[in-house]
């Protein structure tokens, strides 16, 4: 395993992957400190030309956002528990002034897809479940151009997993954000709290993480604290109770994505709240890259350039470049 990435962290590459390890330092850099400079901003706005959407999915309409020529190259970034497709607006620019079509989308009961749940389905079930997550990445993933690099973000990390494994006709590459490292209860392996966290129900885990967020306990700037106080008031709190849960129960799906030929990379902060021994250990035994970047959960927000550097990278191992 070749370590890449000089002072930005680790980028491991494993696998037929070009080796980057003779490009100027000062590219690497720029990276590195292009994100050190995001400044206090509008997390709602998206760059300009970018395209929202009311996607039809099996649990109701998905608020869908994409940026980039509609025949290029796709990507698809999912975001995961409390969050929204605004957690990769920083991201999106950059992927499509590479040349690709980037887009992104509201899990239902998030944000602006408040309406989508289980009472729209056919017969209706009273519970967020796996199937119904899944069934609606797939019906996003066949919206369009195939296959599609995806990232999958903490919860929607293992969502990705289970679509690559049930569709791998539409994946190019995968990439674990901040994804949970174990099987099982995921928590366990938590900072902190993990010794706890078997004690606690869905509904005390979630209230505890959203009690986290809504006192800032990250530190965020005040800007994203106030986009995500404002999320909030739209997001079922039965929705995140019920990804809790399936978090608690996480399959073990090592076996069968080390099966997998595509092009995998695990990206983590340092500050995750995993440990990265475990994200480590798992992009060992999945055979995927794994990048470190000096952040928390959220690289997507604090190290966007350094994200999308690492997964261009990672997309010029596979077929699918502009």
């Amino acid at each position: 395993m070749v370590a890449f990435g000089g002072a930005l962290g680790s980028f491991r590459r494993r696998g037929p992957v070009a080796d980057t390890a003779s490009e100027p330092e000062v590219a690497v850099d720029d990276a590195r400190r292009a994100d050190e400079a995001i400044p206090d901003l509008d997390w709602r706005v998206f760059p300009e030309g970018a395209e929202h959407t009311a996607f039809a999915a099996p649990s109701g309409t998905l608020a869908r956002v994409a940026l980039g020529a509609a025949d290029a190259p796709r990507i698809v970034l999912v975001p995961g528990a409390t969050g929204s497709k605004e957690d990769f607006v920083l991201m999106i620019p950059l992927f499509a002034a590479a040349g690709y079509r980037v887009e992104s989308f509201d899990l239902a009961g998030q944000y602006e897809s408040w309406r989508a749940g289980p009472w729209n389905l056919e017969p209706a079930r009273p519970r967020y479940d796996e199937r119904l997550f899944l069934d609606d990445l797939l019906a996003v993933l066949d919206d369009g151009t195939a296959p599609a690099h995806v990232l999958g973000y903490s919860f929607a990390g293992t969502l990705a997993e289970l679509a690559l494994l049930e569709r791998p006709d539409r994946f190019a590459s995968l990439t674990l954000l901040s994804a949970p490292p174990e099987a099982g209860q995921a928590f366990r392996g938590v900072k902190r709290i993990g010794p706890i966290s078997s004690f606690t129900s869905p509904h005390q885990g979630a209230a505890l993480m959203l009690w986290g967020i809504r006192n800032n306990l990250n530190r965020v700037p005040p800007r994203r604290l106030e986009f995500v106080r404002e999320r909030f008031a739209l997001t079922r709190r039965e929705s995140v109770d019920d990804i809790i849960a399936l978090m608690m129960e996480t399959p073990d799906l090592r076996t069968d994505l080390a099966a997998s030929t595509i092009p995998k990379l695990v990206a983590v902060g340092e500050h995750d709240l995993w440990p990265r021994e475990l994200h480590e250990r798992f992009a060992r035994e999945i055979g995927a890259h794994f990048a470190v970047y000096p952040t928390g959960h959220s690289p997507c927000e604090t190290a966007p350039h350094q994200l999308v550097r690492d997964m261009l990278a990672l997309f010029a191992a596979s077929d699918l470049t502009p």
